[in-house]
């Protein structure tokens, strides 16, 4: 789980305001759906744990629910940041998305407001920029290195393996701190790597739940590659679909950044304009 010459795009409080919900498409969900573990004494495939992951967060219908209804929508919440020097700084976001065949090909815009100044970046077809009292800027390689891993190394990457042409692989099933978890490893087509520590428990209403992800970077501004770990926390059901509504971002076992969700609407309708860069528009 981040405002505009010409006029064309809003600032933060406006594109709140902008939002028309549609009503959430009519959808048969399966309750009796039962998570996929293969015969007694075998480990599932990869395929298997990853497959009913989607058929969870689709609240059991799986990928044609996730499809239908997350197509694109909205997201409000808190982030709490920590320097490095243990400064905490606070903002609200209003992240919106319209998503693609690919993650590749998804728009993606994250308006953010803190004390002092109000900002967005935009994701748009692979291309990322920032905007700033209605101009555009390049944002800091850490920021835009930031914005992408967010997605590149999140749920929805797995969700969409498929769509995005990422493999997976079965690393085994461990029991951590009592919990049962299936471990699955999934690379993308630019070879980065994301490891999940998946729910295995046998309650249906607690498994195939992603606990915790794990991938190593290197930042723009080092040598060596740091560790990185998201939690989720607090899973509600949001349209039929799952959720969490909180996750946190540790950097080398320090916490970087806590992100907690308010409110999140899907299949909102979505104005084009709020994507677009204002200086290619304004030519």
């Amino acid at each position: 789980m981040l405002l505009g010459a010409t006029g064309l795009c809003p600032s933060f409080a406006q594109t709140t305001e902008s939002a028309v919900p549609t009503p959430t498409p009519a959808v048969k969900v399966d309750k009796k759906i039962q998570p996929v573990t293969g015969k007694e004494g075998q480990m599932p495939t990869a395929e298997q744990v990853a497959e009913t992951v989607i058929l969870i967060y689709g609240g059991g219908g799986g990928r044609p629910v996730l499809d239908q209804i997350r197509r694109n929508g909205v997201e409000r919440g808190k982030l709490t940041r920590t320097a490095s020097d243990g400064r905490v700084e606070e903002s609200t976001y209003e992240q919106r998305f319209v998503r693609g065949q690919s993650a590749g090909k998804d728009k993606i815009r994250m308006d953010q407001k803190l004390p002092t100044m109000e900002y967005a970046l935009v994701f748009n077809e692979g291309s990322v920029w920032g905007i700033i009292n209605g101009t555009a800027f390049t944002p800091k390689q850490d920021v835009t290195a930031e914005f992408r891993s967010h997605t590149q190394h999140g749920i929805d990457s797995l969700l969409r393996y498929k769509e995005n042409g990422s493999t997976v692989s079965f690393i085994g099933k461990e029991k951590m701190k009592g919990l049962d978890l299936w471990v699955i490893d999934l690379t993308d087509k630019e070879k980065s790597r994301t490891r999940y520590y998946i729910s295995a428990n046998p309650d249906i209403r607690k498994t195939a739940r992603v606990l915790w992800l794990e991938y190593e970077e290197t930042p723009p501004d080092a040598a060596q590659p740091s560790k990185y770990r998201r939690t989720f926390h607090d899973y509600r059901y949001s349209q039929n679909t799952l959720v969490p509504y909180r996750s946190v971002l540790y950097k080398d076992d320090k916490q970087v950044l806590e992100a907690r969700v308010q409110t999140v609407t899907y299949g909102i309708k979505m104005d084009d304009e709020f994507f677009k860069n204002p200086e290619a528009a304004a030519k």
